[in-house]
């Protein structure tokens, strides 16, 4: 069985691999596929093709004798509906039986900006002919390395995010769940919301991260209005303000809240506690 991972040179991507390897899969059964392929970095023996979601022509050779591919989600918001279809497309024409997807924890009802284009791969995966597993991943924990690095210089954490908490875990976490369901047909058909085992919210996050810095971290809640003002102050255009703003505000609204135990239930293990994440990125 040939398992092929999409973004392998990307965050995740590697670390799917080296888990599918972690977890009993022989290098030689294990695929990488990256739009710069010379750039990836994966274990010896695990072979490496190109594959660009916006090149048609590099999809059919890179899936050719593929039996289940892990589409990691494109990294391109406004644009991932149609690279996924692309994607998904060649799949299909290519044989491929089972199809693994990255999506976004309760797209079809969270507030989020980023959850339409979830939803509408989400649908062209249903009218596939695959078999198909869609992994609803929360927030990771190393999104908020950024957080980190300003805390370091100005003992603030700013957001417009209120009280809203977020169930977040690491990478490896999610990439851990990935391996187990690509690996084992009886997770087919089956749509798993995944989040880590605590959901904190910015107020403890500034905490831990005053904790780890060895100084004092306080959490400064702004208005969607003033985190506009403060993004574009920043540098970022109105479009890209606007954006960040609105996920803060799905955050606020409860989007990433939940208590459900699936992903440490899929992975075997509790899921890894923030801090630990965030003491690594230190």
């Amino acid at each position: 069985m040939t398992v092929l991972v999409t973004g392998a040179t990307g965050h995740l991507g590697p670390l799917v691999v080296q888990r599918l390897l972690a977890r009993g899969a022989a290098p030689s059964d294990v695929v990488g596929a990256a739009r710069r392929p010379e750039r990836a970095q994966l274990p010896d023996g695990v072979a490496v093709v190109e594959l660009d979601y916006d090149r048609p022509e590099t999809l059919g050779p890179a899936l050719a004798g593929v039996d289940t591919l892990v589409l990691v989600s494109a990294s391109e918001p406004g644009r991932r509906a149609q690279q996924h279809g692309a994607v998904i497309e060649a799949a299909e024409a290519a044989g491929v039986r089972r199809l693994v997807y990255t999506s976004l924890l309760r797209a079809d009802t969270s507030p989020l900006p980023l959850a339409p284009e979830h939803v509408a791969t989400e649908q062209r995966l249903a009218a596939s002919g695959l078999a198909v597993t869609v992994l609803r991943n929360s927030w990771y924990h190393e999104n908020y390395g950024p957080d980190l690095a300003r805390a370091r210089e100005t003992g603030v954490v700013t957001s417009g995010t209120g009280t809203g908490r977020v169930a977040s875990a690491s990478r490896e976490d999610y990439a851990d769940a990935a391996a187990v369901v690509a690996l084992d047909d009886a997770h087919a058909g089956a749509t798993y919301e995944l989040a880590g085992d605590h959901a904190w919210d910015y107020a403890e996050l500034a905490a831990t991260i005053g904790e780890i810095l060895g100084r004092e971290v306080t959490y400064q809640a702004l208005t969607q209005a003033e985190q506009v003002e403060a993004l574009r102050a920043a540098g970022l255009d109105e479009t890209s303000a606007g954006f960040v703003a609105a996920l803060d505000a799905g955050i606020a609204a409860g989007a990433l809240d939940t208590d459900d135990r699936t992903l440490s239930r899929l992975i075997g293990r509790p899921t890894t506690p923030l801090a630990q994440t965030l003491r690594s990125l230190a």
